[in-house]
């Protein structure tokens, strides 16, 4: 049994009513090291369109894994999941435990049963739930981007080591067996030293700022427990969707981090060696326009200089498509990081992988020939299974914390430097932007009492 410290049973005493209203009687945790045979038991801790997802996709096939909580602010997301992983193991033939559904996190960190837990809430909620989690003793895994305040990614950092538990980034492109492979190639220098890397995602999704004309909280949903640590505004429907969560300042900063981690992570695992430390940026950006609820960035151009020497160009798509900027690709995908090397290049995305290197181009064709749909080369549901075996001692993490770090952060600078309107330098040692307070001030949120870490 693992000891239980005294930060965690304070956290659990002064936690024990933050989540939805109902006062609990704090449990002393424990954790039992899971052997080869043994199942390891999940919460899943929001299951609206991606959590169910990654639920159907990552975790109900697994045969070393239950299912057993789910946890959701949406009274009938919680109880209509929770009732899908019941049916799907009687269907199965199964002798699972029973998936019960909570309004209440507390409940589940509660509950010395549970191994693990899978955060797919909305962005402002992510490092907090992780710290509650680890605090608890629960193996995190986390859907990306991290966050919103670069103190709380420490305190997350120091209770994952803390508490000895592990953490699984939902970067699931990792999994990916042409981009393993396109990395790999990278690192064994096979197109050279790395000179420069092109890297763009979506800006935004197709759809318009809406106005939010207050109405009364449905009886079914808990507005203050969404809300959570950031501001608690005036409630419509159009507040609490997906792209509203998604293109608004209190929840998040848009697809800089919240389709910019895929990329840009993928440039962070080839050549991670390379780009830690001090670097500059600068760039434009384009926000929504002002007379609806969404005001984030969902356009821009930016250019970084590592300490290595490196420079890194990072666009929206759409600036891509306006400068032709994937003039050298063949297939114009809507995300990609390309490495420029002093021997070739290799651009690396979802749907394909190229190179101007014949003997890599044709590594790469042989995923070609093998895909399993129009959407990518290779599978990335084993990301799931990958977190299983992570908690079981059989594999190393793929998708540390340190990484996802480096990542939220190069995301985090490109937002200052535009809504500055100024060229910032990050100095990770300082854990600061040098020399500018202003720039400081918009990667620490405050957070709404009694949600904070």
């Amino acid at each position: 049994m693992k000891k239980v410290n005294t930060t965690r049973r304070q956290f659990l005493k002064n936690t024990a009513t933050i989540v939805g209203g109902t006062l609990l009687a704090p449990h002393i945790l424990s954790s039992c090291a899971k052997g080869a045979n043994d199942k390891v038991l999940v919460a899943h801790i929001g299951v609206g369109n991606r959590g169910t997802r990654e639920l159907e996709q990552y975790f109900l096939p697994l045969e070393s894994a239950f299912s057993v909580a789910t946890c959701d602010p949406h009274l009938d997301r919680r109880e209509k999941r929770a009732a899908l992983i019941n049916e799907n193991y009687k269907k199965q033939g199964r002798k699972a435990p029973e998936c019960k559904p909570y309004l209440n996190f507390n409940e589940i960190l509660e509950r010395p049963d549970i191994d693990a837990v899978n955060i797919v809430t909305p962005d402002h909620w992510h490092v907090l739930a992780a710290i509650m989690a680890a605090r608890a003793g629960k193996h995190v895994m986390l859907a990306k981007p991290l966050g919103l305040s670069y103190p709380n990614y420490k305190i997350l950092e120091k209770e994952l080591k803390a508490n000895d538990v592990h953490f699984h980034y939902g970067t699931q492109q990792r999994v990916m067996e042409h981009m393993r492979a396109g990395v790999d190639m990278i690192k064994e220098g096979k197109i050279g030293d790395i000179e420069k890397i092109d890297v763009w995602c979506p800006g935004k999704n197709p759809v318009e700022s809406p106005v939010c004309n207050e109405v009364p909280v449905p009886d079914d949903f808990d507005y203050d427990l969404w809300t959570g640590p950031a501001p608690l505004n005036p409630y419509c429907p159009e507040r609490v969707t997906n792209n509203s969560s998604w293109f608004q300042w209190d929840y998040s900063i848009g697809f800089l981090a919240g389709w910019g981690a895929h990329p840009l992570d993928i440039m962070i695992w080839a050549l991670k060696d390379k780009l830690d430390g001090v670097y500059s940026c600068e760039g434009t950006g384009t926000f929504w326009n002002s007379g609806g609820i969404y005001d984030n960035i969902y356009s821009w151009d930016l250019n970084y200089q590592f300490k290595s020497g490196i420079n890194m160009h990072f666009l929206s798509v759409d600036r891509v498509k306006k400068n032709n900027t994937w003039k050298y690709r063949n297939k114009k995908d809507n995300n990609a990081t390309t490495f420029w090397g002093s021997k070739g290049w290799i651009s690396l995305s979802r749907g394909s992988a190229e190179s101007n290197v014949p003997e890599l181009q044709k590594k790469f064709d042989e995923f070609e020939a093998n895909r399993p749909n129009d959407y990518v080369l290779s599978s990335s549901d084993s990301m799931g299974q990958a977190f299983i075996d992570i908690i079981k001692g059989k594999s190393e993490e793929i998708c540390p914390l340190g990484d996802a770090i480096i990542s939220d952060g190069i995301s985090h600078m490109g937002n200052i430097a535009i809504r500055t309107g100024r060229k910032v330098t990050w100095d990770p040692a300082k854990e600061k932007v040098l020399d500018d307070p202003e720039a400081n001030s918009l990667f620490i949120r405050d957070m709404r009492k009694p949600y904070t870490p």
